[in-house]
């Protein structure tokens, strides 16, 4: 069986800045654009 390492990319929330290596973070499409966004964040995208 071959040994499969899945690579970590370390993704930015476009709203704060904190990385996934501190909380997690989530990825979207808006018009077109990947963009993404940390827990603490998302209540804000959400609500406005």
């Amino acid at each position: 069986m071959a040994d499969t390492k899945k690579e970590n990319i370390e993704r930015e929330c476009s709203h704060c800045g904190t990385t996934s290596e501190l909380t997690p973070v989530i990825t979207y499409v808006h018009q077109g654009d990947e963009k993404h966004v940390c827990v603490h964040c998302l209540p804000m995208l959400i609500h406005g």
